[in-house]
């Protein structure tokens, strides 16, 4: 029988069935003999804040031994902006030796993750997180995600209104389901006649909600690169309003042409006080004409694509009780990771510390989680975790920054004039062996990747040029790699697309520069560009800028998709030397 195209995706009916996100979660997390759940469910704990996951180290030898998989969950804490208190740090610092693999993951939009909790320990580790008044709910799952917003913790009208706003749209996009906290805090279920969630309905959003909130001039979020955002203006110290950007997403599919990456449409101004209910209207549109049939077509994005900015517009305007000016012109976007120490305000200072791939963990390459817990206790700072997976200690006295710089030496912790740019700017998603979609290495890879390109850098002069350098183990793009300089994205164990013309500003999708590059002839295939933007580079120019003149381009690449010819021919005979 041919499938219809018309009809709801699994995920769509394992939603319906799922009775508001319990399904029988209860029952599996109750039976002692289940170390896994089944696909119903899977969908289910995904709202809850956790995936299902397996050591894909050991399904080999385990399948000759006649074993099952070695599950294990991954847990994601919903930060809004990234923002922990002391304590908070302190707690999640004791759940990763208690619960977890003993490291905290520093995610690309500002969360962070556990790894390795067993299925018995699943609902005490959520409670120990709620206990700490931190929460999982909506960190994952077809819903408003982790709101994100500028990591910088000045205390100036301005930046308390970015922090209040994205706050704002955080509680009011959360799922109304009582089912979290009957599955996670009380484990009593309530008895509630007809329960519904007012805004989203049994089915929730098509996928995925990606949201972010930054300032005009400043995009170390990428807030392009997501379903919605909010892009503040400043009058005199006073935030004025806000652009709405909407239509952005990085996630596609190899070989599938019609599943692309996409940079974000402005679509609007709006008042200071009507930004959280324009996100909320943009999520409206979204749950009411998204592609519930296949998932691959289902972001905001392509229904942007599809029915054009002009019609997103007229039916956002539709919905609005409030003016919608047209967009304000967007000034030059400035680089700034806030790494190093910063004035916060009179009184205060900020700490930015660059954490690799955003892992806190001690091992034979790092101390930085025996650093970060010194800090913390002796210390007593805040913290704030970036888009950049850095860290950012904040409310310091002017005297423990110097405190904090000795901590950081006593671990032998990078600071900021110790890192190269090439390692500065770089991310990589955690890929295997947990990660379920990857097909090649990332994180455990990364480190020698950006290291070679750093050494060639070097070689040619460019060691203080920034530029981004990004890697995948798959084409999801969860560490942002179609807006790199340079980026690297998984086809299969070893072998990479190679992406290039990007930039640190995230404005710009880059090309398929050469298609499935062994990764240890990555730095020969990229040598001659390299070498012809040391030899030619203006003055303050980017790789993805030199990239792009070259090739005689004027207007930034808003979509990238799965199926693209690669540049490099196009690109040789431009960066022949002499």
């Amino acid at each position: 029988m041919a499938k219809d195209k018309n009809a709801p995706s699994k995920v769509e009916k394992a939603k319906v069935a799922g009775k508001l996100l319990r399904g029988t979660i209860d029952e599996v997390l109750r039976d002692e003999s289940q170390d896994s759940f089944e696909h119903d469910d899977l969908q289910l704990l995904k709202f809850h804040g956790t995936y299902q996951q397996d050591d894909r180290d050991l399904r080999a030898e385990r399948r000759k031994e006649g074993l099952g998989k070695a599950y294990s969950f991954m847990i994601r804490v919903a930060l809004p902006g990234g923002v922990v208190s002391n304590s908070q740090y302190l707690d999640l610092d004791r759940m990763a030796d208690e619960f977890a693999n003993g490291s905290i993951r520093i995610t690309t939009r500002q969360a962070v993750q556990f790894h390795g909790v067993v299925k018995d320990e699943l609902r005490e580790t959520m409670r120990q997180i709620n206990a700490s008044m931190m929460t999982t709910l909506a960190a994952c799952g077809d819903v408003c995600r982790n709101v994100m917003a500028s990591a910088a913790p000045f205390t100036d009208e301005v930046y308390t209104q970015i922090r209040k706003t994205t706050e704002e749209i955080a509680v009011d996009l959360r799922p109304a389901t009582k089912a979290y906290y009957e599955l996670w805090i009380d484990g009593q279920k309530q008895d509630i006649p007809k329960e519904t969630e007012p805004f989203y309905g049994e089915t929730y959003l098509p996928r995925k909600y990606k949201v972010g909130v930054t300032l005009a001039g400043e995009n170390q979020i990428d807030v392009y690169s997501y379903d919605a955002g909010l892009v503040g203006f400043t009058e005199d110290g006073k935030l004025t309003g806000y652009n709405v950007v909407a239509g952005g997403g990085l996630g596609m599919s190899h070989g599938r042409p019609n599943t692309f990456a996409r940079i974000a449409d402005e679509i609007g101004f709006v008042a200071v006080e009507n930004g959280v209910e324009a996100i909320r209207i943009v999520c409206a549109i979204y749950r009411d004409f998204g592609n519930r049939n296949d998932r691959k077509q289902a972001r905001l994005k392509y229904l942007v694509n599809e029915k054009g900015v002009d019609w997103f517009r007229e039916e956002f305007a539709k919905r609005a009780s409030f003016d919608i000016q047209p967009p304000k012109v967007m000034p030059t976007i400035g680089i700034e990771d806030w790494l190093g120490p910063h004035k916060q305000n009179d009184d205060l200072w900020f700490y930015g510390v660059f954490v690799e791939n955003g892992r806190i963990i001690d091992n034979d390459r790092t101390r930085c989680r025996s650093a970060f817990r010194k800090i913390a206790k002796e210390i007593g700072c805040d913290a704030v975790f970036t888009a950049q997976q850095s860290i950012i200690f904040s409310n310091l006295k002017e005297s423990q920054v110097a405190e904090l710089e000795a901590i950081l030496k006593e671990f032998d912790v990078p600071t900021v004039d110790t890192l190269s740019n090439a390692k500065r700017y770089s991310m990589a998603c955690p890929a295997m062996p947990t990660c379920g979609l990857a097909v090649a290495e990332s994180e455990r890879v990364s480190h020698d990747v950006v290291g070679a390109i750093e050494t060639k850098l070097a070689e040619l002069g460019l060691a203080d040029v920034p530029l981004t350098i990004r890697m995948t183990g798959c084409p999801n793009g969860c560490a942002r790699p179609y807006t790199a300089d340079i980026a690297f994205v998984g086809r299969r164990p070893g072998v990479y697309h190679l992406f290039v013309g990007g930039r640190l500003t995230g404005d710009r999708m880059a090309d398929l520069f050469a298609g499935d590059v062994k990764i240890e002839d990555a730095i020969e295939v990229l040598t001659p560009l390299l070498s012809k933007f040391a030899a030619d580079r203006k003055e303050n120019e980017g790789l993805g800028d030199f990239y792009q003149r070259i090739l005689e381009r004027d207007t930034p690449r808003k979509l990238v998709t799965g199926k693209e010819e690669q540049t490099l021919d196009a690109v040789a005979p431009l960066v022949q030397i002499g």
